[in-house]
């Protein structure tokens, strides 16, 4: 407790240094409530210290931030922020693989990616996805446009990745339709920033990368 307390201590009083109090007083918050979360065994300190420099990041623009927030009986996000009538949800995505999935780990990354833009993103004005550096998101392009440049087939072919993974419930195929995501966060811990993608920058970027995963489940 002590050393999970220390470090998110540190990052954040690195974070506000100079800052506000307003802005001071919402890290605070946010800290506390991951202090009060680890407490429980909720969070861990390398997915905490992810939650806190994204929670900077939007505070920094007059949002009011929450962590692990609870939208439905089963959907907890990572960030939930309110600005005005205004929401913007972030979740956060490292590249971890279960051991269960370690033969088929690409397709299992696309899928969760799929199911939680399709599941989160209506909850919010604004869906995030966010990643540090070292990880690469295979996001499926179809959500890269929008809901009326879907291809049935597309579609379709989501559902089945996401099905193959996700039954209980199982994700909706107006989910898939109508999920959007609006902006890539990545997330530099070492400085405590945030860097900001559009996501034809962000497939840009990555190039050969994305076009791997996207044969799982159809080209755009």
């Amino acid at each position: 407790m002590e050393r999970f307390s220390a470090d998110v201590n540190t990052l954040s009083n690195k974070m506000t240094l100079g800052e506000s109090q307003e802005i001071i007083e919402r890290m605070n918050f946010v800290k506390q409530r991951l202090i009060e979360l680890y407490k429980k065994n909720i969070v861990k300190i390398n997915h905490s210290v992810l939650e806190l420099v994204c929670a900077r990041h939007l505070i920094h623009y007059g949002y009011t931030v929450d962590v692990e927030k609870q939208l439905t009986d089963i959907l907890v996000c990572d960030l939930h922020a309110t600005k005005g009538d205004g929401v913007a949800i972030v979740e956060i995505e490292t590249g971890f693989i279960p051991p269960e999935h370690a033969l088929d780990p690409l397709s299992y990354y696309s899928a969760r990616i799929a199911s939680k833009i399709a599941r989160y993103s209506k909850f919010a004005n604004q869906f995030v996805l966010a990643t540090p550096p070292v990880s690469i998101l295979p996001i499926p392009k179809i959500f890269g446009r929008p809901p009326r440049d879907r291809r049935d087939a597309e579609i379709q072919q989501v559902k089945l990745l996401c099905d193959k993974y996700y039954r209980n419930p199982p994700v909706s195929l107006n989910e898939i339709l109508t999920g959007r995501l609006h902006i890539i966060y990545i997330i530099n811990i070492d400085d405590g920033k945030v860097i900001e993608m559009d996501i034809e920058s962000y497939f840009e970027a990555i190039g050969n990368m994305i076009s791997i995963s996207n044969t799982i489940v159809g080209n755009p």
